[in-house]
């Protein structure tokens, strides 16, 4: 009897504390439960803005912002979209406001979804308007290189890691699972490619963005189906 009254206590015990840390967690990170959640309701208002467009949708009363790369939407419409990576706070530069909440997604289900999802990256560099000067001044430190740079020591600097300061000309997000950022510091050749480096990352930037990325550079990088590249920064850090 006294030893099936222990194996109880501990039973209740074991219970009690697997529903405190679970509901501890729920707490903890309201906003990234909601961006794994599915992502569907009736759209109230909607805009684009620097690749993006921004989908407010609601469900059940329930209002939620989601951003996608660009497509058409119109209000009134019923979607859903696949789940993404959410962010508390998130001020669009382009845009002058800043979303409490919003998810980013891949893009919608269905007929949008394989568009959104499977569109291949771009090979060549970015092309910048031709009134656009940019003269970014190079990151400092032994690892600092200017795009150029880049190009130029790519064989010595292949799987080594590098810093490099420049201007955002393109931004592309959520292909094969990586944000895809160009940028340009001034240097280089437009007509032999030198003077755009791309760079994978998880972060959300806008174009015109002056930001220092550090990351692992690789030369001749090969991703399947045609698309390669000569120089890329890869699993990179950006700071603004």
């Amino acid at each position: 009897m006294k030893r099936f009254l222990v194996l109880f206590v501990l039973t209740i015990t074991l219970l009690l504390i697997v529903s405190l840390v679970a509901i501890y967690a729920g707490s903890q990170n309201p906003v990234a439960q909601q961006g794994m959640s599915s992502l569907s309701g009736k759209v109230v208002e909607t805009m684009n803005s620097s690749g993006y467009t921004y989908v407010n949708i609601e469900k059940d009363g329930k209002k939620t912002w989601v951003a996608v790369p660009q497509m058409k939407v119109s209000v009134g419409q019923d979607i859903s979209f696949q789940p993404g990576m959410a962010m508390s706070n998130f001020t669009s530069k382009t845009l002058k406001r800043t979303f409490e909440s919003i998810v980013f997604s891949s893009g919608a289900t269905g007929q949008h979804e394989t568009e959104s999802v499977s569109k291949p990256v771009e090979r060549k560099q970015a092309k910048v308007p031709v009134n656009m000067i940019i003269n970014v001044k190079k990151a400092s430190g032994p690892d600092a290189y200017t795009v150029a740079g880049l190009y130029e020591k790519s064989r010595a600097l292949d799987g080594k890691d590098v810093v490099v300061r420049g201007q955002v000309v393109k931004f592309s997000a959520n292909i094969m699972g990586k944000n895809w950022i160009h940028i340009q510091d001034g240097s280089g050749s437009p007509s032999k490619g030198t003077n755009d480096i791309p760079v994978t990352s998880q972060d959300i930037l806008s174009e015109g963005d002056i930001v220092t990325v550090k990351g692992t550079l690789y030369k001749d990088k090969d991703f399947g189906g045609g698309y390669k590249y000569a120089v890329i920064v890869e699993q990179a850090t950006v700071k603004k």
